[in-house]
C-alpha cells in the first residue's frame, strides 16, 4: 500500500459514523483538557497585563473580542469547506460538520459584536457605527441565524444539507470583504495589527496573551464542533431508528 492510498483510507475511515465516534470518544476529553489549560493561561496573561497608555485597562477586551472575530471567519470557512465536501465528495459527515458549526460560528460573531460594541464606545464615543467592516460582520451573523433555521426548517435532512451547502459557498463572499474591508474603504475601524506585511504591530506584552487567547479559542472551537457533530450523530441515529420503528408499526396496524 502506498502512501497515497494509505491516506484515502484513513480518510474514508473517518467518513464512517462510527469510526468517527470512537475517535471522538478518545480525543474529546485530551482535547477539552488541554483548551481549559490554554484558556486559563491566557486570561491570567491577560488579566496580569498592564493597560494601555492610551486605552487603559479596555485594552483587555481585546484579548475576547480579536479571537471571537478570527473564529468567527474560521468557523465560517469551515463551513465552507464541508460544503464542498457534501457537494463534490457527498462525504457522509460533511453535512453533519457544517451543521454542527453554524450555532457555534454563531455564538462567536455574537461575542465579537458585543465585546467590539462594548471597546467601541470608550475608543470611537459610540456604541455602534455602519462602517463596512461591523456591517459585513453583522451580515455574517445574519447568514449564520439563517442557515440554523434553513437546517431546523427542512424535514429532509439530505435536501437540506445540499441547499444549505450551496448557501454557505455563496456567502462564503462576504469573508474576505470582512478581512479586507478596513483596506478597501476609509472605516472607524483599525486595520490588520497581528498578522501584516513587516510585522506585528502589537507590543509584546499585549501580543502573547492575545496570542494565547486565540489558540485556546481556536482549541475551543475543535472541542466543541467535534463535540456537536458526535451530539448530532447519535440525533440522526435516534431519527432513524423512530422512523423505523413507525414504519414497523404501520405495516403490523
Amino acid at each position: 500500500m502506498n502512501e497515497q492510498t494509505f491516506t484515502i483510507t484513513k480518510f474514508s475511515d473517518l467518513a464512517n459514523p462510527t469510526r468517527f465516534l470512537a475517535l471522538a470518544a478518545r480525543i474529546l476529553p485530551w482535547l477539552a483538557g488541554l483548551t481549559a489549560l490554554v484558556l486559563a493561561a491566557g486570561l491570567y496573561l491577560s488579566f496580569t497585563t498592564d493597560g494601555d497608555y492610551q486605552q487603559g485597562y479596555t485594552v483587555r477586551i481585546m484579548y475576547v473580542h480579536v479571537p471571537s472575530a478570527w473564529l468567527a471567519m474560521m468557523c465560517y470557512s469551515v463551513m465552507a469547506v464541508s460544503a464542498i465536501g457534501t457537494l463534490v465528495w457527498r462525504h457522509p459527515l460533511a453535512d453533519v460538520s457544517h451543521k454542527a458549526a453554524a450555532p457555534i460560528g454563531a455564538a462567536f460573531t455574537l461575542i465579537a459584536l458585543i465585546t467590539g460594541s462594548l471597546w467601541g464606545k470608550p475608543m470611537w464615543g459610540t456604541w455602534w457605527v455602519w462602517d463596512a467592516r461591523l456591517t459585513s460582520v453583522f451580515v455574517l451573523f445574519l447568514m449564520y441565524l439563517g442557515l440554523i433555521a434553513l437546517n431546523r426548517a427542512m424535514d429532509d435532512p439530505s435536501r437540506a444539507a445540499r441547499v444549505s451547502a450551496v448557501l454557505i459557498l455563496v456567502g462564503f463572499v462576504n469573508i474576505p470583504i470582512i478581512k479586507f474591508s478596513v483596506e478597501w474603504w476609509n472605516t472607524l475601524h483599525q486595520p490588520a495589527s497581528v498578522i501584516r506585511m513587516g510585522g506585528s504591530a502589537i507590543d509584546a506584552e499585549f501580543l502573547w496573551p492575545l496570542l494565547t487567547m486565540a489558540i485556546g479559542f481556536t482549541l475551543l472551537f475543535f472541542t466543541l464542533h467535534i463535540a456537536a457533530m458526535r451530539n448530532e450523530i447519535w440525533r440522526r441515529r435516534v431519527a432513524a431508528q423512530r422512523r423505523l420503528a413507525a414504519r414497523m408499526a404501520n405495516r403490523e396496524g
